[in-house]
């Protein structure tokens, strides 16, 4: 099983790092230097998706979510100065900056830990994935619930997703992303 992951994780760090796109919004992101930061839902999820359902080119992100943590600072504000210096720096991207720190009271959850922990706690698998650039340009792929789902184009809810289930079908509807995926197929309680 471990091996397996293994090559998981290496087939989803080379189409990143194949990704200029991917790579430049990794870059900047990095240089503002954030606490245990990633990049994560949709920047992950539909580059994989792009990459096995064959396109040539990549869907169009709505934003790109752009996670931190740090229990220090929970200030707005600091989210605001944040996505204001990544617009200064690549204007247009519809960069979103969240402190994980202070997610979980939106959700109802106890405080996490860390941005992997808030993470875990997103509704649905393919979802709970990210992705930071080290110091020494080494891809760190985070990913709570494995890879499986979001590998084999499937969505399940999480844990979270379980307990919050009306928000879970309601974001299936919203989203429908079998339209832009065909292969997508959505699972999960009703």
């Amino acid at each position: 099983m471990q091996i397996l992951h293994e090559k998981q994780n290496a087939l989803l760090t080379d189409w990143i790092a194949g990704s200029a796109f991917a790579m430049r919004c990794l870059r900047v992101v990095r240089d503002l230097d954030l606490p245990d930061w990633a990049i994560g839902a949709g920047f992950v999820r539909s580059l994989a998706w792009d990459r096995l359902c064959g396109y040539a080119t990549a869907t169009p992100l709505p934003d790109i979510d752009v996670l931190f943590f740090d229990a220090a600072d929970l200030s707005p504000k600091r989210e605001r100065d944040g996505e204001a210096w990544l617009e200064q720096q690549w204007p247009g991207q519809g960069w979103s900056l969240r402190n994980q720190a202070r997610m979980h009271a939106g959700n109802g959850d106890l405080p996490y830990r860390d941005t992997a922990d808030a993470i875990a706690n997103w509704l649905e698998t393919p979802t709970a994935v990210a992705v930071r650039l080290e110091p020494d340009n080494r891809l760190h792929i985070i990913a709570p619930h494995g890879l499986d789902d979001l590998l084999a184009l499937r969505v399940r809810p999480t844990l979270a997703g379980r307990r919050r289930i009306a928000a879970y079908h309601a974001r299936m509807a919203a989203k429908n992303w079998a339209a832009t995926w065909p292969n997508v197929v959505v699972e999960g309680p009703t």
